[in-house]
Formats: C-alpha cells, sequence, structure tokens
C-alpha cells in the first residue's frame, strides 16, 4: 500500500463534514420516493367515488385495505434481509417500480377482486422502499442529525397523502377516480428510472463489501472535494460487518428487549394511523357527510402528519425525550375519544384530525429514527424492515377491524372508542422502554 494512502472509516467521512450537495441530493431523491409511497399507500379518499362507479358497498372494501397493507408487510420483512446482503439501492428501484407499475393496474381495476389483486400487489413495492429509504438516508447523514431527517424524510408520507387526497378533489370531477391512481403510478416510474442514474449505494455497504476503488473513490470526492485525486482507503467498523441469519442478530448482544419494545408501539401506532387513513372517509360519509368532506379530512391528517414529522426530530433531540413518545400515544388516545363523540360535527372533526395526525405522524417518524438509530448497518435494513412488517400487521387488523364493526352496525363513535385503546397500550409499551434504558 502506499504510504501517503489515507485510511478513513466511513464514520470519519460522514460525522466531521457539514452535508455536501450530493448528500442533500442523496436526502431530496429519497424524500420524492418516500411522497410517492406515500400518495400510493391509501386510496381511502378514493373509496367514496370507486363504490359508488363499481357498485361495491363500503363494508366490503376491508379487504382492498388489508391486501394493500398485507403486501407492505411482505415486503418490508423480505426486502430488509435483502438489501442488508444485496445493497440498498437496487431493492429500492425494484420496488418504486413495482408499486408504480401496479397503482396502474389498479386504475384498471373493475371488480372487487381486482381491487384486491391489484393493491396486493402494489403493497409488495410500498413496504420494500419505504423502510430501505430510511436505511440508505441514515447512511448517508451523520449520527447527530439522523433523527431530524428521518422525521423530515417521514413527512413524504403525509404530504403524499395530502397531495393525493387534494388532487382527488380536482381531478376526479373531471376525469374519475382512474386518473388520480395512473397519476400515482407514473411519476413513480418516472423516479425509478432517475434513481437509476443518480441513486448511490449506501457508502458503508460498498467498503463492507469491498466495491471497486473507483466506485467508492467517485462517492469519496463527491463528499469530500478536498480528497479528490488522493488516495484513499475507506473501512467500516466491525459493527458494520455482514451477519448470516441477520433476524437472529436483532435479539442478540443484548437487543431483545428494544426490538420487542419497539416493534409493539410500531404496530399499534401503524393499527391506528391507516385506521384513520382508510376508514374516516367512509365513515363521514357515512354520518351523512358528501364524499369531499373524507378528502377534505384526509388532508387535513396530511398536514398534521407533515407537521408533527418536521417537530419530532427536535423533540426527540431534546434532554426530555424519553417522555416524548409516552406523552404522543397518551394524548392520541384522548384525541380519538374526543374524535369519536365530534364525528356530527365536521368543522371539529377537521381540528381533531389534524392535532391526532400531529401526534402519530410524529410518533411513527419517532419510532422510524430510534429504530435507524438502534440497529449496526449489517442489520439495519432488517431491523427497520421487521419493525415496519411488524407494524404492518396492526395497519392490517385495523382496516379489516373498520370493516367488521360496521358490518355489524357499529356507529361511528363505538368504533373511534374502540380505537383508543392501541393508543393506551402503545403508551405504556413507551413507558417501559424510557424505563429500559
Amino acid at each position: 500500500m502506499n504510504s501517503d494512502t489515507c485510511v478513513l472509516s466511513v464514520g470519519e467521512l460522514i460525522e466531521v463534514r457539514p452535508l455536501s450537495r450530493f448528500q442533500v441530493r442523496v436526502v431530496a431523491l429519497c424524500g420524492l420516493i418516500m411522497l410517492l409511497d406515500g400518495f400510493e399507500v391509501s386510496i381511502g379518499f378514493l373509496v367514496p367515488a370507486i363504490s359508488g362507479d363499481l357498485g361495491i358497498p363500503l363494508p366490503r372494501f376491508g379487504p382492498v385495505f388489508a391486501a394493500s397493507l398485507f403486501g407492505l408487510m411482505i415486503a418490508a420483512m423480505v426486502s430488509g434481509p435483502i438489501a442488508d446482503r444485496w445493497g440498498r439501492k437496487w431493492v429500492i428501484v425494484i420496488c418504486t417500480l413495482t408499486f408504480a407499475s401496479f397503482s396502474i393496474m389498479t386504475a384498471r381495476a373493475t371488480s372487487l377482486e381486482e381491487l384486491v389483486l391489484w393493491r396486493f400487489l402494489t403493497g409488495l413495492g410500498l413496504g420494500g422502499a419505504m423502510s430501505n429509504v430510511i436505511a440508505l438516508v441514515s447512511e448517508y447523514v451523520p449520527k447527530r442529525m439522523q433523527l431530524a431527517f428521518v422525521g423530515a424524510l417521514l413527512c413524504g408520507m403525509p404530504l403524499g397523502g395530502l397531495l393525493g387526497s387534494l388532487a382527488s378533489l380536482v381531478i376526479i370531477p373531471l376525469w374519475g377516480w382512474r386518473s388520480v391512481l395512473y397519476l400515482g403510478g407514473f411519476l413513480p416510474l418516472i423516479v425509478a428510472l432517475i434513481s437509476i442514474k443518480l441513486l448511490p449505494e449506501s457508502l458503508r455497504f460498498l467498503a463492507l463489501q469491498r466495491a471497486r476503488a473507483g466506485v467508492i473513490d467517485g462517492i469519496v470526492e463527491r463528499i469530500a472535494p478536498e480528497l479528490r485525486g488522493a488516495p484513499v482507503t475507506l473501512t467500516a467498523s466491525s459493527d458494520d460487518q455482514p451477519k448470516r441469519l441477520p433476524i437472529k442478530h436483532l435479539f442478540t448482544e443484548g437487543r431483545a428487549p428494544g426490538t420487542v419494545l419497539l416493534w409493539i408501539p410500531f404496530f399499534m401506532n401503524l393499527l391506528i394511523i391507516y385506521f384513520i387513513l382508510n376508514w374516516l372517509p367512509g365513515l363521514l360519509w357515512h354520518a351523512g357527510m358528501p364524499a369531499s368532506a373524507g378528502a377534505t379530512a384526509v388532508s387535513f391528517f396530511g398536514i398534521g402528519g407533515i407537521i408533527g414529522s418536521l417537530v419530532q426530530g427536535r423533540l426527540m433531540a431534546s434532554g426530555r425525550a424519553g417522555w416524548v413518545l409516552p406523552i404522543e400515544f397518551a394524548a392520541s388516545a384522548v384525541l380519538i375519544a374526543l374524535l369519536a363523540f365530534a364525528v356530527d360535527s365536521f368543522a371539529m372533526t377537521l381540528v381533531l384530525t389534524l392535532i391526532l395526525s400531529i401526534c402519530v405522524t410524529g410518533a411513527q417518524a419517532g419510532l422510524n429514527g430510534l429504530a435507524a438509530g438502534f440497529y449496526p448497518t449489517s442489520i439495519r435494513a432488517t431491523g427497520l424492515g421487521w419493525a415496519s412488517g411488524i407494524g404492518r400487521i396492526g395497519s392490517i387488523i385495523g382496516p379489516m377491524l373498520g370493516g367488521i364493526l360496521l358490518s355489524m352496525q357499529w356507529t361511528p363513535r363505538q368504533i373511534f372508542l374502540v380505537a383508543t385503546l392501541p393508543a393506551l397500550v402503545a403508551a405504556t409499551s413507551a413507558i417501559l422502554g424510557k424505563n429500559a434504558e
């Protein structure tokens, strides 16, 4: 080796420098993928229009919601170990192409069975993209900024849902509900093709895999231009070394309690989020409000989610971060109970929906940030994917539970009151996690 060779760890390269334009571009491109993921992840605001057009009764949409979320769960759990073994970039690209293609197919559906099939296949793409985007961004920003950037990244989910609901208000009267899904398919198709060229692989992953020097040098020079032309050897820490059976390592080296205490609030919080996203429009319609009321309510949920995700990083980085999640979950239980008694008042419903979204979406951003920092590079995508996958089980149960309760002639008020229980369980788990630190 040349005696003038500079030996750097990935941590030394990223931690001590301000963010380069290259790193900002990586975050921005991942944020765009997350936004399109959020645009596509819920079709709750389309349900009244689809129900009227295809003649499918509202209670029968439970399997449609569940199919998408079941696909999300499978993809999140499977794609994590694949990305830890083969890299983040191509998993993200392939998953984005997948949900783009099947969104277009959903737009061509003519029956309940076709909706279930295409939404399941769409979910396979959505679930694989999200957890790996978070993992990639976490590996391109300094640890001191990780929580803030993961929170900002997760703004893409509610922002995408907000844009989807707003687009539906404009597009559906002009071209029908299918046009919204065509838009949600062609946009990520374009972004996926751009990502093939512009999205880099994780630098830590490349160092671990001893990738071609030219590939690593090109990324190093973009992060640290002062090293251009200098012989650099990039190393990764021993904690980042690849693991056999990465799922097993979620429970080794003292990580078992933290893994379980992450999974419980992931499950409960995603149950709440997807229950609200999928059923709030239908429940408002059921209460006698016009279909546009549901789209407006989802828009308010999206605005609250953006606010919650943006402020969550700062809250988690504060000196009292241990109390942030328990307080948010407890507040969510109270807000859901209040929503149960305000469902006949549209103005009050919008206010409560906004505040509730700030709490639950902010908490979700906090949970993802905690998971990204809790696991080393070698199992980070697996840890994020499995936490997300466990959460998706809750997100499947939430919409299905709504359909079951509606078919049992439960009122919107009774259904919302039941939804306070998972928030209380999540608050208890977060308190246990705080005490276990």
